[in-house]
């Protein structure tokens, strides 16, 4: 099958999908530039407006066959914190169809990439520090409360890696719904980890099929209560969608991903027991 090198991307293909799958990658590593620069000067409205058209072209271009359910229960004039299974940088691709302007809680170390960082940090999106001070975490909150302020929803990946299903929720979309009297939108997303296995593989593929799955919002101030329930439906609900198989982690195969923060699912007693090992050694 063919590849070709586009930056960071390899594309594989027939000779017409390499084509297509290159002007992909192009649009991609061109997308970060113009969005960053329009950020600069343009109001929130337009440039929400700009991600969403530049991520329903990059689909065209992948040729990203996208089903969609549930979207009914999004109501656009509601503010959500909005918590999606996470799988993959394909991930916000599908978040755009939401019909919601939405703002994004991140990694501080996403902030240190040379391009993605960059956009980040002009398009405003809220930078959480991995060891978080009280001081910290005081201003992460104030920037989320400006953000809904302002009629934006928060979107915060429950699992706060691309490992795969077997990756623990923690607390935080949950709490922070909870503190800003918001409803939690859970998002079900599979097969994005097959569009581009960053930091796996460089390849980006074409005319993959992805699922996002919308289910009812859980009502404000019921977040943290349900969150173990929530959890256990959304990756049911993953596990069992045969046509868009989720990401399952292996760690003998993916790494063990020393120093990174993250715990397994107790329903994964393997891959639980596994890490265990690993971590005591």
């Amino acid at each position: 099958m063919a590849c070709h090198t586009v930056g960071p991307f390899q594309v594989e293909g027939t000779t017409e999908r390499i084509r297509t799958a290159i002007g992909a990658g192009l649009l991609i590593l061109l997308g970060e530039p113009v969005l960053t620069g329009l950020a600069r000067w343009a109001n929130p409205e337009i440039l929400h407006k700009a991600i969403s058209i530049w991520s329903r072209m990059t689909v065209r271009f992948l040729d990203m066959r996208v089903d969609v359910e549930g979207a009914q229960h999004v109501d656009p004039g509601q503010t959500y914190v909005v918590a999606p299974l996470h799988e993959g940088f394909a991930d916000p691709l599908l978040l755009t169809r939401l019909s919601l302007r939405l703002r994004y809680l991140v990694r501080d170390e996403l902030f240190d990439w040379a391009h993605l960082g960059r956009f980040l940090r002009t398009s405003g999106q809220i930078e959480v520090a991995t060891a978080s001070e009280t001081r910290e975490i005081r201003q992460v909150l104030g920037d989320c409360r400006d953000a809904v302020d302002r009629g934006e929803s928060l979107v915060v990946f429950p699992q706060g890696s691309i490992l795969g299903v077997e990756v623990a929720f923690t607390r935080g979309a949950f709490v922070l719904a909870d503190r800003l009297s918001c409803p939690l939108l859970p998002i079900v997303i599979t097969g994005t980890h097959r569009v581009w296995e960053h930091p796996y593989s460089p390849t980006l593929r074409y005319g993959q099929r992805v699922s996002m799955r919308v289910l009812p919002p859980v009502p404000a101030g019921k977040a943290l209560i349900s969150m173990r329930e929530v959890e256990s439906q959304m990756k049911s609900i993953a596990m069992a969608n045969i046509d868009v198989p989720v990401r399952h982690f292996d760690p003998e195969r993916d790494g063990y991903w020393d120093g990174y923060t993250y715990e397994i699912d107790p329903r994964f007693p393997e891959v639980a027991a596994l890490v265990k090992s690993h971590r005591a050694n």
